[in-house]
C-alpha cells in the first residue's frame, strides 16, 4: 500500500505552544522503542478508570520520539483532562469531531488518520471495541479509527466480567481478523477493590506493543510462523495430571521474536503468558488438542517451531472423580500420546520445520536421532538437567543440529537472545529452499 503524500514528512509537524519547550527524550529512548522516533502516532483515550494510564503511555511515546496526537473521548473526559495531555503531547488534545473544535481542521478525522503512522487506544473499553468491530463512527476517535490505513494497536481494559463476555470476545476475533494487534489485559486490582484478568497493560509494555508494530516489515516480513509452547498436561483424575516442568517462556520468546521481525505468528500455548500483539493464539491442554491445533493449521504455514514439551505418555483411562487416599495406590495404565513432531515430518511439503530436543544425557545423540527419524529441518538440544539452562530459568545453551549435517553451538544466553539466534538460522533455510 503506497501512503497518502502528504504523510511523507522529514519532520514532526511544529508541537503547540504547550508542547514545543517539551524536551523529546531521544537520547533516553530504549533502542527496542527506536521504531517510533519520528512517527506520527495518534493516542485515542476511552472512558474507563485505567484512562489515567494514559498519561504515562503519552509520555512514554513522546520520550521515545514520537510526534503524538491525543484524541480523547467524550467519556474519557470524565476521568482526565484534555489540558494534561495537551502539556505532555506534542499537539493539543483533540476532543470533537466537528468544525471549531482544538486545532481548527473542518475535517479533523480524516487529516488524523491520513497522517498516523500508528494508531493506539488504551485504555480501549468495551464501548469502544463495539462499535470499531461494527463499523460505527459517532465521534473523533471511531471517526478516524475508520479514515486510516494506519496499523491500530487496541489496549483493552474492562472489569473481568465485562472481558469474558462472548459479545466482547467476538469482536475482538473480529477486529484481529482484520488485522488490529492487541495488547492482552493483565490480571490484578480493578475498580471497586476487586482482583481478575482485564486491567490495563502496563504502559511500558503498551509503548513496546506499538514499536513492534512499527518495527515489523523485517527479515520475516510475510512468513507464516506457528510456534508451539509450554508443556501439556495429562489428567490422572479432575485433579490430579502428568505434565513437565516446560514454563513456555522458550517458545513465548520464539514468538515474540518472530512477530518483532515481521513473521505472521501463530501461537499454540498451554499457558497463561502474554502473547506478541496481532498474534493468533490457541490456548490447549493435553497433547491431544495440541496435534489437533497443530495439525489442523500444518498446511498454510511457512515454518512450525515445537518448542513445546509434550508429555509422552497419558493415563489410558482418566477417572471421573479425585481419587482418594485411603483407597490406595491406584494402578496407572499408561499409553503414548500423538507423535506430534513425527506426523508434521512425514506430512511437511514447503515447510521448515524446528524440533526441540530436552535432554539430561547423550544430548547430542539423542537430537541427531530425532532429526532424522522425524524429518526435522533443524533440531535445537539442550540439556534441561543444567541448573542455568532447560525449564523455568530465563537463560539458555544449545546446540542446532540442521538436516545438511550442521552443527552450532551457542553459548548461554538469554532466551531471548536465543529466539533471534534460531530465526536466523530459519530465515537461512527459507532462502535455500526458495
Amino acid at each position: 500500500m503506497v501512503k497518502d503524500p502528504r504523510r511523507r514528512q522529514t519532520s514532526p509537524p511544529p508541537s503547540s505552544a504547550l508542547g514545543a519547550s517539551r524536551p523529546t527524550g531521544l537520547m533516553e529512548a530504549a533502542p527496542e522503542l527506536a521504531a517510533l522516533r519520528g512517527r506520527r502516532v495518534v493516542l485515542g483515550v476511552t472512558g474507563g478508570i485505567a484512562a489515567y494510564k494514559a498519561v504515562e503511555i503519552c509520555r512514554r511515546l513522546v520520550d521515545a520520539g514520537a510526534h503524538v496526537i491525543p484524541v480523547l473521548t467524550e467519556d474519557a473526559l470524565r476521568f482526565v483532562g484534555a489540558l494534561t495531555f495537551s502539556a505532555l503531547a506534542s499537539e493539543p488534545a483533540r476532543t470533537s469531531l466537528f468544525t471549531g473544535s482544538e486545532g481548527g481542521e473542518p475535517i479533523p478525522h480524516t487529516r488524523l488518520g491520513q497522517t498516523a503512522d500508528l494508531v493506539v487506544i488504551a485504555p480501549a473499553t468495551a464501548k469502544l471495541l463495539g462499535k470499531y468491530a461494527a463499523g460505527i463512527s459517532d465521534d473523533l476517535l471511531t471517526a478516524t479509527l475508520l479514515a486510516t490505513r494506519a496499523p491500530v494497536l487496541v489496549a483493552p481494559a474492562m472489569h473481568s466480567e465485562m472481558w469474558e463476555h462472548a459479545a466482547v470476545q467476538e469482536n475482538l476475533a473480529t477486529l484481529r481478523r482484520r488485522g488490529v494487534h492487541v495488547v492482552e489485559p493483565a490480571s490484578g486490582r480493578l475498580a471497586g477493590g476487586d482482583l481478575g484478568e482485564g486491567r490495563l497493560a502496563e504502559p511500558a509494555v503498551v509503548v513496546a506493543a506499538g514499536a513492534d508494530v512499527l518495527g515489523r516489515g523485517g527479515d520475516l516480513a510475510g512468513v507464516r510462523v506457528l510456534v508451539t509452547a509450554g508443556g501439556t498436561r495429562e489428567a490422572i483424575d479432575p485433579v490430579r495430571f502428568i505434565g513437565n516442568r516446560s514454563s513456555g517462556k522458550m517458545g513465548h520468546a520464539i514468538a515474540d521474536a518472530a512477530a518483532r521481525r515481521g513473521a505472521a505468528v501463530t501461537l499454540v500455548t498451554t499457558t497463561d503468558r502474554l502473547a506478541p500483539p496481532g498474534a493468533d493464539v490457541v490456548r490447549v491442554t493435553t497433547a491431544e488438542e495440541l496435534h489437533d491445533a497443530v495439525l489442523g493449521r500444518f498446511a498454510e504455514q511457512d515454518v512450525v517451531v515445537m518448542a513445546a514439551a509434550v508429555a509422552d505418555f497419558r493415563p489410558k483411562v482418566s477417572a471421573p472423580e479425585k481419587m482418594k487416599k485411603r483407597d490406595g495406590v491406584p494402578d496407572l495404565h499408561l499409553e503414548p500420546t500423538p507423535d506430534v513432531l513425527a506426523a508434521l515430518g512425514a506430512r511437511k511439503e514447503h515447510q521448515i520445520l524446528v524440533g526441540f530436543a530436552a535432554e539430561t544425557e547423550r544430548v547430542h545423540e539423542h537430537a541427531a536421532a530425532t532429526l532424522t527419524s522425524k524429518h526435522v529441518d533443524l533440531m535445537v538440544a539442550n540439556d534441561v538437567s543444567a541448573r542455568d539452562a532447560g525449564f523455568e530459568v530465563d537463560t539458555n545453551r544449545a546446540t542446532l543440529l540442521d538436516s545438511r549435517g550442521g552443527i552450532e553451538e551457542v553459548p548461554l544466553l538469554s532466551k531471548l537472545a536465543l529466539a533471534d539466534v534460531i530465526l536466523d538460522r530459519i530465515r537461512i533455510a527459507l532462502t535455500q529452499t526458495a
